[in-house]
């Protein structure tokens, strides 16, 4: 039997979001008789939920202190000597880094102790708008480039992503590729019976937010627009699955206000979430390709987003949803279009679960990284 290909995913921590599912489906997923697979990765802030303990309970990992969020010269430290210990270890033919800082560090480990191994890179996003001052923008800028000029193979997950980092000299048209995520099929349910379990009205109007409360995610621009509604007198109520710094302080605005929104906290029925929901809701400042919406549109919901990152890749705008400026009055206004007309609002969602269906499943994700892997190796 020929020899497998040894691949080592490195992701900084694998908190309930996009690239945990990504890199999940690609342990589970890719044909064990072809790869051998190790996932590397670091511990879970205390504000997030660990992907691996709450959902991904069947996939195993080499944890490594420091190699999570936190940036420190101390725990980097430790982060670097524990990469380069298990790359030697391991000796694999492909690194697949995943995130900001698993992408310099799995990099410049893999330099130092890669031995000829393949060094791929996936921007799940980036960092160039949303997240630092300017100074610190262009520094993670140069970091970027100059690793970038050491990877093998990059990948962006949404075209506007690859755009972006290619303008801004990270990366060229020929060592990126496009590679959507992609996710399972979910079951099918029954809208009645999934709203009874969950113990919804049956006739209100439900617009889901699914995602971490962080800043960057901007829950108090969702805040906004379900305030502009109760003002409106518009009788929608929002659902919210996901936590984060900003849970608590969000909730406490949304009570003195009496605001029209339930926290639901970290939830792992996300596709009963959405077969129960009548309209998928994001209001982040950056993204990149956010699954959320992805699982959104598989249950056949349109989706009102800000049009930023490479949302359009997911949302066709008045085709499969409304995109606008990530603002909160152009966001009510759509948000109310969507409420005032039932046909627009299933029309979109038959769209948008047509589009899903043939840009964002699991065995398209999984051809394209047996291509690369096999193509890079074999090089």
């Amino acid at each position: 039997m020929a020899q497998r290909t040894k691949v080592m995913q490195v992701i900084a921590r694998m908190n309930v979001g996009g690239p945990a599912v990504i890199v999940a489906e690609l342990m589970r997923g890719l044909d064990k008789t072809q790869f051998e697979q190790i996932l590397i990765t670091g511990y879970c802030d205390d504000t997030e939920a660990d992907y691996l303990d709450e959902v991904a309970t069947d996939i195993k990992a080499t944890r490594i202190a420091g190699l999570g969020r936190s940036v420190s010269p101390l725990a980097d430290l430790k982060a670097f000597v524990g990469l380069v210990k298990t790359i030697r270890e391991f000796k694999p033919d492909v690194i697949h880094t995943h995130t900001a800082k698993a992408g310099v560090l799995g990099r410049i480990t893999s330099i130092i102790a890669g031995r000829g191994a393949v060094r791929i890179h996936t921007f799940h996003g980036h960092l160039l708008h949303g997240y630092f001052a300017g100074w610190k923008t262009q520094l993670v800028v140069s970091i970027e480039k100059f690793l970038a000029g050491k990877t093998d193979q990059l990948i962006a997950i949404g075209n506007e992503v690859k755009k972006d980092l290619i303008a801004a000299g990270i990366g060229n048209e020929e060592k990126f590729s496009v590679f959507f995520p992609g996710l399972p099929e979910p079951a099918s349910y029954s809208k009645e019976l999934i709203r009874r379990e969950l113990e919804l009205d049956p006739t209100t109007i439900y617009c889901t937010f699914v995602g971490r409360l962080t800043q960057i995610k901007r829950p108090d621009r969702l805040l906004d627009i379900a305030e502009k509604m109760a003002e409106e007198k518009v009788d929608i109520h929002f659902l919210v699955a996901g936590e984060g710094e900003l849970f608590e302080s969000s909730k406490r605005r949304a009570a003195a206000q009496n605001l029209p929104i339930t926290f639901l906290g970290w939830r792992k029925d996300i596709a009963q979430l959405f077969a129960a929901s009548d309209i998928a809701i994001l209001t982040s400042d950056n993204e990149g390709i956010p699954l959320t919406l992805i699982q959104a549109a598989q249950a056949g919901l349109p989706i009102l987003a800000p049009s930023v990152g490479s949302i359009a890749d997911i949302v066709k705008n008045e085709k499969t949803g409304l995109l606008t400026p990530p603002l909160a009055t152009p966001m009510a206004k759509a948000l109310v279009t969507l409420f005032n007309d039932p046909a627009l609002r299933n029309s979109m969602g038959a769209a948008g679960k047509a589009h899903a269906h043939e840009f964002f499943s699991l065995e398209r994700m999984l051809r394209d990284h047996t291509g690369i892997y096999n193509s890079a190796h074999n090089k």
